[in-house]
This record gives structure tokens, C-alpha cells and sequence, in this order.
């Protein structure tokens, strides 16, 4: 039988004649034990000259997972308010329209040399300079479209529509021509003007912001009828950007109106005779007043004749007819060291190419 000896595996660990055998080469000697003596530093010698035994850990560590969501929600809010707050402050951000300016009027008679020419309506149409214009709204026609910078092309044509309703219910209305209701023009004025546009019409004045044919044409029914014969009309409309935040519209029209007298009386020739009236307006439109289909009227120029320089047309224009003269005399004398209301009287001469031929 085999003695006593090594296991298959070998000497356990730890055991005689195991891994040790390795140190037992090393030898402490005395002198080597007695200066591996231990020492324990004092309190302040563990304060002053060692690293604390435990570790602070960073604030943000122990704040819970619900606290730190919170935090970035306050985070991104407060970012999105200042975004928006210096998207408000912005120095270049698009500038707010004008407010509605009052309308400024200017009328001007004009006077014939000679008697008005009268006969039938269709006849002095004929041997007038308005024998090439259109009847009615088919002389009242719109431009090709463009798109400006800032509007597009379907707000301009919105603009252009506008426009070119106006023109047709302030001056081919039979029902306003002869003095009737107003209602159809007042709702297509921005609000802020139709104080002035009240105004007119209650209480017309010759001071160039209260006439009321400055914003359409009319004539008093209990003087001036229209003969049976259409307008002639002729007249353009142009657009301009006026600002990145408005849109103006010119519209320079002649027409040319066949009247006759409304009740003729003794020694009054019941035959009609022409009427031209040249009026060029401006519009203005803000966004608002596109969306609204509204417009603001800037300016209105208006040229009109046969009459006389003396005719008060801030409520009705008032045609010499068939067979009648100027009134002697130019406009009203104007007093320029008088105070109150000033005058805007003024005349013209009648060209005799712009009378009918015979």
C-alpha cells in the first residue's frame, strides 16, 4: 500500500508545504518588527492631515428624480418666455398700419362758354369725346394682378375688387345718382371713418373734409333727372405697396352722365344734355379692412361740368341743362384774413372740345 503522501489535487492551500513555501525566504528580523510599530493618529491629526472617511456628494445627487424633472419643466418655460418676450421687443418686426385718415376732398366746377347743347341723349353721346367709352360698369375694368412684396397676390386682386366696388355703387347707382339712399356705400367704409362720412351728408360743408360728393355722385332729385341712357364710363385702377402693412388703390374715372331737367317749366327745354364727371380717388387697405371688405378713402378729386364757378356742390352737383348759361363771375370771393372754416372754392373752364358737337 502506498504511505502517506500528496493528494491527487495537490497540497491544499494553506497547508504545511503548500503556497507558503514561497515566503519562507522572507525573514523580519528584530530591528525591522520593532520599527513597524503601530501608531494611531490623535482627532486633530485625523482633522488636519487626512482625507475625511466619508465622501459629501453633490447637491444635485440627492435631489429626487421628481425635483429634477420639475426643475427642467421651470427651465424650459422660463426659456420659451424669453424667446417670445424678445420676439415681441424685436426692432424689426412689421409695423402697424396707419390708423384711418380723414377723407380730403377737392371740387372743381367747370364752366361752358356758351349755352349747353342739348337734343337726344344718344345723339349728343354720339358727337361727344365720350362716344369710345364703355356703358356702365363694363368701363369700370381692373388691371392684370400682381403680387407685391408683402401681399399676395389673391390680396390684391381682394383689394382691387373693392375698389372697383365703389367706384360702381358711388357713381353708377341710379338710386345714389338722384340723391336716394347712401346705406350701399357707407358699408363698404372702414369704421373709423364713417363719423366723417355722417357728417357729410347731415351737414355738408365746402371746407375739403365734408363734402358729400366727395364720396359719391349725386344730384337733386327735385332739379336733375337722369335721362334714359346709360353712363359712358372710362377710367384705371393702380396698386402700390404704401407699407409692408398697407395696400393703395388709384382710381382715375370719367363719367359722363346724359341729364335733363326734373319737373321742366316754362321756358326750360325739356331735352338732355351731358354731364362729365372726372374724379380721382385714392383707397387705402390694411389687412383688416381686406378681411372686413372694407376700404379707406384717402382723397377725392373731383372735375365737374357744365356749371357754374358760383355752385355750392358740397350736397348735390348742380348741371346747367339743356340751353342754360354760367352765372357770371368766377368762384366766390375767399377772405384769406378770415378765421373759422377755410374755403376751397375753385373753377375751371369747360375745354369746347368736351362739349357735344352739333
Amino acid at each position: 500500500m502506498d504511505g502517506p503522501g500528496d493528494p491527487p489535487e495537490g497540497t491544499p492551500e494553506g497547508a504545511p508545504g503548500g503556497g507558503d513555501e514561497e515566503y519562507r525566504s522572507v525573514v523580519f528580523d528584530e530591528s525591522f518588527v520593532r520599527a513597524a510599530r503601530l501608531r494611531e493618529f490623535s482627532a486633530r491629526e485625523r482633522m488636519d492631515d487626512h482625507a475625511p472617511a466619508v465622501r459629501t456628494r453633490h447637491a444635485w445627487v440627492r435631489v429626487s428624480a421628481s425635483r429634477q424633472v420639475l426643475l427642467l419643466v421651470i427651465l424650459i418655460t422660463l426659456a420659451f418666455g424669453t424667446a417670445v418676450y424678445m420676439g415681441l421687443r424685436h426692432p424689426y418686426k412689421e409695423p402697424r398700419p396707419p390708423s384711418a385718415e380723414p377723407l380730403r376732398v377737392a371740387l372743381v366746377p367747370l364752366a361752358p362758354h356758351d349755352a349747353v347743347p342739348g337734343g337726344d341723349a344718344r345723339a349728343l353721346f354720339d358727337h361727344s369725346p365720350a362716344v369710345q367709352f364703355r356703358d356702365g360698369t363694363d368701363g369700370v375694368t381692373l388691371p392684370a394682378v400682381r403680387r407685391t412684396q408683402n401681399f399676395s397676390e389673391s390680396l390684391v386682386m381682394a383689394a382691387l375688387a373693392t375698389a372697383k366696388e365703389y367706384t360702381v355703387k358711388s357713381a353708377l347707382d341710379p338710386a345714389v345718382l338722384t340723391g336716394g339712399s347712401q346705406r350701399t356705400v357707407r358699408l363698404l367704409l372702414a369704421p373709423a371713418q364713417l363719423d366723417q362720412f355722417d357728417r357729410s351728408f347731415d351737414r355738408p360743408a365746402d371746407d375739403g373734409l365734408h363734402e358729400a360728393t366727395g364720396w359719391l355722385v349725386r344730384f337733386d332729385p327735385s332739379q336733375v333727372a337722369l335721362a334714359d341712357a346709360p353712363v359712358r364710363t372710362q377710367g384705371v385702377f393702380s396698386v402700390t405697396e404704401a407699407s409692408p402693412a398697407a395696400l393703395e388703390v388709384s382710381a382715375d374715372h370719367t363719367f359722363v352722365y346724359a341729364v335733363r331737367p326734373a319737373k321742366p317749366g316754362a321756358g326750360q327745354s325739356a331735352q338732355a344734355s351731358l354731364f362729365t364727371v372726372r374724379r380721382t380717388v385714392k383707397f387705402r387697405f390694411d389687412r383688416d379692412d381686406l378681411q372686413e371688405h372694407h376700404v379707406q378713402v384717402l382723397q377725392s378729386a373731383v372735375q365737374a361740368g357744365p356749371e357754374s364757378c358760383s355752385a355750392d356742390d358740397a350736397s348735390y352737383l348742380r348741371p346747367l341743362l339743356a340751353g342754360q348759361r354760367a352765372a357770371a363771375g368766377g368762384p366766390a370771393d375767399t377772405d384769406p384774413y378770415a378765421t373759422g372754416v377755410p374755403q376751397t372754392a375753385l373753377c375751371g373752364s369747360l375745354a369746347p372740345g368736351a362739349e357735344p358737337r352739333p
